[in-house]
């Protein structure tokens, strides 16, 4: 890529650190090139107040603000909580928000005439992978400009510096200054104290949880929920039909306020070293967890075990931003075939941070109180029979005993 080359330039721009200080350097070090902010609302809600400003004092010629939280949920959530995909106990929120964030990049870059594409993913991190398949899907000869991977900058203190030195305006400060990405389905912290994996967080502490409250501040009082299924994708909360998303953002409110869905892990990065973070996921962890529990009475036990073993592989796609790839959409042509019948109602109890089975039902259900109960059920099942059962499907251990025994 040749610098002189490169006159306007597409920015992935949340108004964070990160994007902040790299419309001016982008200036410094591209020829005063022309910067084109986008900012994709994937549901960070308050973040996107005042970027238009920001990002124009800060040297951008225009900020675009694009609404893709339906596209978000209904092309990505939906379909990678129907596979049941969770890496490493992570529900992937940062992982499947790129790959919709980079489309709208390259229809923007491709509208603006752009000759590159820059975004603020660290060297170090999973999301300039995800960020760069999915630029490279849709436009294969775009040249992209990752500043974390030619500026001398090392650290976030340093940014902060370059950032004061340039007038960039900040809403952090250097005690408070976690790393954190955000949209509808989650809230990423990571850096500060939690680098130290002996740390406990500070669930407790006042404005470190923004989606939820501590388990120990939820409520005595337990709360019950209803979510009804239409082929695996959510269509109803307590009785009232809603869009998935609508769905996502109330039980945000209803998990958050029971202290559901807070989860601190070590996880295994692509680039191969292990990062810990703590993740607030509270509408996705009781989402996942009644899609589960109607799944259990729903599919057959094949296709089921099946299907969880595929959904590591589809987790590993996503969070190493092979979104588009051929293996990541035959898996989900799976997914949809076995969702067929996922149709039904899941009860849930929340309770300091648990989420508690309390009933299902579904005219698919292939559970069957006949057949299972420990009563009289002869006309299904005949006890006797389990005798040659067991006979022919030990007679591999049988023999081979009888030839260890020689």
């Amino acid at each position: 890529m040749n610098k002189a080359d490169i006159k306007k330039v597409v920015l992935a721009y949340s108004g964070g650190l990160d994007t902040s200080i790299i419309i001016p350097w982008l200036k410094e070090n591209y020829n005063n090139c022309e910067v084109v902010a986008v900012a994709a609302n994937v549901g960070q809600a308050d973040e996107l107040e005042g970027l238009e400003e920001k990002a124009i004092k800060t040297g951008a010629s225009k900020l675009y603000v694009l609404d893709l939280t339906d596209e978000y949920v209904d092309d990505y959530i939906i379909p990678t909580m129907k596979a049941g995909a969770i890496y490493e106990e992570y529900l992937l929120g940062t992982s499947h928000a790129r790959p919709c964030i980079a489309k709208a990049l390259v229809e923007v870059a491709k509208k603006e005439n752009a000759d590159a594409i820059a975004h603020g993913c660290t060297g170090k991190g999973n999301d300039q992978v995800r960020f760069e398949l999915a630029i490279m899907h849709f436009a294969p000869n775009m040249p992209i400009i990752a500043p974390w991977r030619e500026w001398d900058i090392k650290s976030r203190e340093e940014e902060i510096d370059y950032a004061e030195a340039h007038n960039v305006p900040l809403k952090i400060n250097r005690e408070t200054n976690y790393s954190k990405d955000k949209n509808l389905w989650h809230l990423s912290h990571e850096g500060l104290d939690l680098e130290d994996a002996g740390n406990e967080p500070m669930y407790e502490k006042k404005g470190f949880l923004e989606m939820g409250v501590s388990p120990i501040d939820a409520p005595d009082k337990p709360t019950y929920i209803e979510l009804e299924f239409d082929k695996g994708i959510p269509v109803a909360l307590d009785g009232k039909k809603m869009s998935a998303k609508e769905i996502i953002l109330e039980l945000n409110k209803i998990g958050g306020a029971n202290g559901i869905g807070i989860l601190d892990i070590v996880e295994n990065r692509l680039v191969g070293m292990k990062c810990r973070g703590v993740y607030e996921t509270p509408g996705g962890s009781i989402l996942y967890k009644a899609h589960s529990v109607l799944e259990q009475i729903c599919l057959d036990k094949l296709t089921m075990h099946e299907k969880q073993k595929l959904s590591v592989t589809f987790a590993e796609l996503v969070y190493n931003g092979l979104w588009f790839s051929p293996l990541r959409e035959a898996l989900s042509a799976f997914v949809d075939k076995t969702q067929e019948r996922v149709t039904g109602k899941v009860r849930l109890k929340l309770y300091k941070g648990n989420m508690i089975n309390a009933g299902v039902w579904s005219d698919y259900s292939l559970y069957s109180e006949e057949i299972a109960t420990f009563g009289e059920s002869d006309f299904f099942y005949d006890q006797k029979d389990a005798a040659g059962f067991i006979n022919l499907f030990g007679l591999p251990t049988k023999v081979q005993a009888i030839v260890d025994g020689k």
